[in-house]
């Protein structure tokens, strides 16, 4: 079964390899179109003359272009940071645990992350994204190890099963302490609220040039892990015969999950099944190699947050339903379809 799978896996490369990479300049388009989209569409009707002017002859006392440069320009660029950071995570931790259930939502990493941001919010007055996204990496970190601690107990170890039912358990658990320290402190509450569920609005501008710099370093440690991930999805037996340190590659795929996971939670909250589904479309795009699944995972990824946002401006005009409930709303159907495919249940 072992020597069946490397076999397989070359000839699903080699058989779509020449059509991987002008699928991936389309999803490139795709994203494009979707930024455009996201700047050009809002509660606000504003003509599409009004919107290009405002991009090449901004006029700051005129209110369309306002409305266009200092919000949609940011939520946009907000948007595709996060969603770039949660798709490429989400593809890392499916890969690294061969589990095709793991997303840092349903694993309680984003849980930890939340905890931790809002503590920081809550017991040390932190208000700026450089100084909580600290707290995100801490609460990202500890989480991952306690639900691979939970999950790794038995004799059958760490399955994809167990890993998602403890992810849910911690994250039930988690979300119990970050609603007590909420009730605690009135102040924490209200700069929590909106961005509990997830959302790219109102956020300041700054914050994207602050939050670059970390994604970046996530994006450096993620993308060069699709061979690493290759030789993993054959068990750790074949992949240290092929030379591959295991707890090595493994602890560097982990660090790029923590990296990117907290980030994208203090950026936009805790968005939940982009680093669900995206994965499972890339890997559906290209087959088993995850060279090609984590550069895919980066550009379409961000695609569905940026539509997923444009949905929630327009189902509710004048009001807005955030981006967290629109992906909750597509992402739910979706994850119940893949928990019913047991022929999903590993990678």
């Amino acid at each position: 079964m072992h020597r069946d799978r490397p076999r397989r896996a070359a000839t699903v490369r080699g058989r779509g390899g020449a059509l991987l990479a002008p699928g991936l300049v389309l999803a490139l388009v795709a994203l494009g179109v979707a930024a455009l989209a996201s700047v050009a569409v809002g509660a606000k009707s504003i003509a599409p003359g009004v919107v290009l002017d405002s991009l090449l002859h901004y006029d700051p006392a005129n209110a369309d272009h306002l409305v266009v440069r200092t919000m949609r320009v940011q939520r946009t660029e907000v948007g595709m940071l996060a969603g770039l950071a949660l798709g490429l995570a989400g593809a890392i931790m499916q890969g690294v645990t061969r589990n095709p259930l793991a997303d840092p939502g349903i694993v309680g990493v984003n849980a930890g992350a939340a905890l931790f941001v809002v503590a920081g919010i809550s017991l040390f007055g932190v208000t700026t994204l450089t100084g909580y996204v600290w707290f995100g990496f801490a609460g990202a970190a500890v989480t991952s190890v306690v639900v691979y601690a939970i999950g790794a107990l038995g004799r059958d170890g760490a399955t994809p099963v167990k890993l998602a039912l403890s992810g849910a358990a911690v994250s039930a658990a988690l979300g119990s302490l970050t609603t007590a320290l909420l009730l605690t402190d009135n102040d924490a509450f209200e700069r929590f609220r909106l961005w509990q569920v997830g959302s790219l609005a109102g956020r300041d501008g700054t914050l994207v040039t602050q939050a670059l710099p970390f994604v970046a370093v996530g994006v450096l440690l993620a993308l060069p892990c699709g061979r690493l991930l290759n030789v993993l999805s054959l068990g750790d037996d074949m992949a240290r015969a092929l030379g591959q340190h295991v707890a090595a590659g493994r602890a560097l795929a982990a660090a790029s999950v923590v990296v990117l996971c907290g980030t994208a939670t203090a950026l936009a909250g805790p968005i939940g099944f982009i680093g669900l589904t995206v994965p499972l479309v890339a890997r559906m795009i290209t087959g088993p190699d995850h060279r090609w699944i984590l550069p895919y995972s980066t550009v379409l990824a961000p695609t569905l947050l940026l539509v997923a946002d444009v949905v929630g401006r327009v189902v509710a005009r004048p009001a807005e339903v955030q981006v967290g409930i629109v992906t909750a709303a597509i992402g739910a159907p979706i994850f119940v379809v893949l928990v019913r495919r047991r022929h999903l249940a590993e990678l």
